[in-house]
């Protein structure tokens, strides 16, 4: 059996536990989930890339978010060497909205090392999955249980909590792993355990009445409130950044920037803009911003709105601002476009640029027809 990730905690002193719960939590599992698991599109097919795609998609993103996306890429890319033919932005618009576009540049290495390095076929083990871009210990886990059914256990924050409420007091070692796997179907039980992290076995609040492993679960039985294991800290105040960006016109064409490849929101086109700095008023922060990134000389010309926008991390206020050019600047050579509205559909765009979109188009929108209506 390929290795076993040994879980968080030891077995306390003199209260070793008993095997014998655990064919019957195996068969529990595995019948709930063939009987009551979602019917989820990266379920009913065994194409490796296809699961490939889908553990992609959720490492970041919520199973019921991630159907449109799945769907989408797919029929942008259907295959590996699709993939690995395509350029950056194509791949960064087919995955436009799903969110932490890193994802989606490793997708793309991920598919060109396999094409180069296995002649277009996914490996099969995990310490050849876990070589490739993008892929991580959790990932190359999942994807040789529940693409290859390798005997492998992956191990998520949903499998965690499930297995320290299910064997409480007690905690897996490395050889009590391979006998909680068992001769089970490794992609059935693998894909039950996260389920029943998702559905069922939940963070806070767990619906324990509704759990097909109520009757072996040692918090359920053992304490008031199953919720409380595994303990948890304080939840981290997630800080707030002030932003000011400009839209600026010309010719019909709105001004764009392109992110850099490896950072937050890499290889993505924006308005320019950047942090308030302390001491600054947003107004100031734009015109400083476009001097230092763009070159060009602006000048406010009224203020647009103020987007809200939640990253995982951080909250961000952006101040929008329609700006004039004026003379004295020159636009620096990089990665800058002047861009028609009717192309903004082709560029991929975060999140938040997409929303500015509705202040920032009538810049550029033809006037209203002021034609009066003559006597008949």
């Amino acid at each position: 059996m390929e290795g076993v990730p040994a879980l968080r905690g030891r077995r306390p002193p003199g209260r070793g536990r008993d095997p014998s719960p655990l064919p019957a939590f195996r068969r529990s599992l595995v019948r709930w989930f063939r009987r009551s698991g979602r019917d989820l599109p990266w379920r009913s097919t065994r194409d490796p890339y296809r699961i490939l795609v889908a553990e992609f998609l959720l490492q970041q993103t919520r199973v019921d978010q991630a159907r449109p996306f799945y769907h989408r890429f797919l029929a942008r890319f259907p295959d590996l060497p699709s993939l690995a033919r395509a350029r950056e932005g194509s791949v960064l618009k087919a995955w436009e909205g799903a969110g932490y576009y890193a994802r989606a540049r490793h997708l793309r290495d991920l598919a060109r090392t396999v094409v180069r390095v296995y002649g277009g076929t996914l490996p099969h083990r995990v310490e050849q999955l876990r070589e490739l871009p993008g892929v991580g210990e959790y990932t190359a886990r999942a994807l040789a249980a529940i693409a290859f059914r390798r005997p492998v256990l992956a191990v998520d924050a949903n499998v965690e909590r499930v297995l320290a409420r299910v064997l409480y007091p007690s905690a897996l070692d490395e050889p009590e792993a391979e006998d909680l796997l068992g001769r089970a179907d490794p992609r059935a039980f693998n894909e039950g355990l996260m389920e029943l992290g998702q559905r069922i076995c939940t963070p806070r609040n767990p619906r324990c009445p509704r759990c097909p492993v109520r009757k072996i679960c040692g918090a359920y039985r053992t304490l008031p409130s199953p919720g409380s294991i595994p303990r948890r800290g304080p939840k981290a105040v997630r800080p707030r950044v002030s932003a000011a960006v400009g839209v600026v016109a010309r010719d019909g064409r709105l001004l764009l920037q392109r992110r850099p490849s490896g950072g937050l929101l890499g290889g993505l086109w924006e308005f320019p803009g950047g942090k308030i700095e302390p001491g600054e008023t947003p107004a100031q922060a734009v015109r400083r911003e476009f001097a230092e990134e763009t070159g060009l000389v602006v000048r406010v010309l009224r203020p647009l709105g103020v987007v809200e926008h939640d990253y995982s991390h951080f909250h961000v206020s952006l101040h929008v601002f329609a700006l004039g050019l004026r003379s004295g600047g020159r636009l620096r050579k990089g990665p800058y476009r002047w861009v028609k509205p009717a192309a903004l559909g082709r560029l991929a765009l975060p999140a938040a640029t997409r929303r500015m979109l509705p202040l920032a188009l009538p810049m550029v929108s033809p006037p209203p027809d002021r034609r009066t209506r003559g006597a008949g």
